[in-house]
């Protein structure tokens, strides 16, 4: 039994950039309650980086809340577009992945979209299922639907044509072939981001030429990364990873710059209403503690609560109290050949905690480097073989074996 449509339209609005357009999307509500038929809510991700990250949880998480309303989710794996490469938002062509990296990506998308979805009430489709079939004149007859000045007017496509920069063909054929997927699926609701308006609306077109009745199109904001001006993506390591380490997802939560704050509570968080509006004054009055809180509540999200308790105890300790992290991985390393030790400048280069042995001198003459707790003065120091703990600043650490050297003059 479906929720009232009232209440299902008041979760959806909830933190939706457009409805495009509302009327019909409440209308398409109404009849599946009436006839008790749920809607097919469809969403397309190319497997073009290994990892899914928080910005791509907030539209999960709105595909979320139609499998709670009871609608049917198709989650798309672009398999066959990712061939093609998605040029939204780029001043370029996208290169093209191989299928070796299509299927590993691919693969790790099928476990992390679990991490939001409920995937015994997910399905989960490659486009290539129907696009790989597709005979030329199947194409040429998809083509013929749509102009070359329409897909002109696209933002990404209208500024490289103003500026003379190379649009190959193949990337006109990508909004038409996600067009079709929703033709295939017959989708009732397509989800994407503000970068995705063009190819989404385009479905609709595409979806009225072959007789279907129009998808409607929900946009989604666009997440910030870390970095606080791009959207967030891994290629510009600005991301926050849904399977990542439940100390680094805090981590990296944790240098999210102040100004993002209300943005990454509103699209990330799992607060609402009122709790929601209780941490947004919070996040005015005491950033940090709005800081703490979300990295928490994030890392409890994909991670469970006691990982979270964890991450914010191991954070506090590296960068509260100044200690060296539980778990530090050792690494070994020998003293020079024919030497009984090794040098502190090529011990800190080699620990990774320098790029180079002039810039572990500078950060010795600064008083920045600790040996077992420490300072270390001396630019010439020898570490004998034994086992250490490098320090270098208040947060970076490595727990080095120095070994005698087996080698002779």
């Amino acid at each position: 039994m479906f929720l009232p449509v009232a209440q299902q339209l008041e979760r959806i609005r909830d933190g939706v950039d457009a409805i495009l357009p509302e009327d019909e999307l409440e209308r398409k509500l109404q009849r599946s309650r009436e006839r008790d038929e749920p809607l097919v809510i469809k969403q397309g991700f190319d497997p073009t980086r290994p990892d899914l990250h928080i910005g791509h949880a907030v539209s999960l998480r709105k595909l979320r809340d139609f499998q709670e309303f009871g609608h049917r989710v198709v989650f798309v794996i672009g398999d066959y577009t990712a061939r093609i490469g998605d040029p939204s938002g780029r001043s370029d062509t996208r290169p093209v992945l191989d299928e070796e990296e299509i299927e590993a990506n691919l693969e790790t998308y099928r476990k992390q979209v679990s991490l939001v979805l409920d995937p015994e009430r997910t399905e989960m489709r490659r486009n290539g299922e129907w696009l790989g079939p597709l005979r030329l004149a199947d194409i040429l007859r998809l083509t013929s639907m749509y102009t070359v000045a329409r897909m002109l007017e696209r933002e990404d496509f209208a500024r490289r044509h103003g500026e003379g920069r190379p649009i190959a063909l193949s990337e006109f054929l990508y909004p038409m072939m996600q067009a079709y997927d929703s033709v295939e699926l017959r989708a009732d609701v397509e989800l994407g981001g503000t970068d995705q308006r063009f190819n989404l609306l385009l479905g609709r077109t595409i979806q009225e030429k072959c007789g279907q009745e129009p998808q409607v199109c929900i946009i989604m904001p666009l997440l910030r990364g870390t970095d606080g001006q791009r959207k967030m993506s891994k290629s510009y390591d600005n991301y926050v990873g849904l399977a990542m380490q439940p100390e680094q997802m805090f981590g990296r939560t944790m240098s999210v710059p102040d100004e993002l704050l209300e943005e990454w509570l509103r699209l990330a968080s799992s607060a609402g209403g009122d709790a929601l509006r209780t941490r947004l004054q919070e996040a005015a009055a005491d950033p940090l503690a709005a800081k703490r809180w979300l990295a928490t509540d994030l890392v409890a999200q994909y991670h469970g609560s006691g990982a979270a308790d964890a991450a914010r105890d191991a954070f506090d300790r590296v960068h509260r109290r100044g200690e060296a992290p539980e778990e530090l991985p050792l690494q070994r390393m020998g003293a020079d050949e024919g030497e009984s030790a090794l040098w502190i400048g090529y011990a800190l280069q080699r620990a990774g905690l320098a790029d180079s042995t002039s810039e572990a001198l500078r950060m010795i003459d600064q008083g920045a480097v600790q040996v077992d707790g420490r300072r270390v003065s001396d630019r010439d120091l020898q570490l004998e073989p034994g086992r250490y703990l490098l320090q270098r600043g208040k947060r970076r650490f490595a727990r080095v074996q120095i070994e005698a050297s087996t080698g002779s003059d």
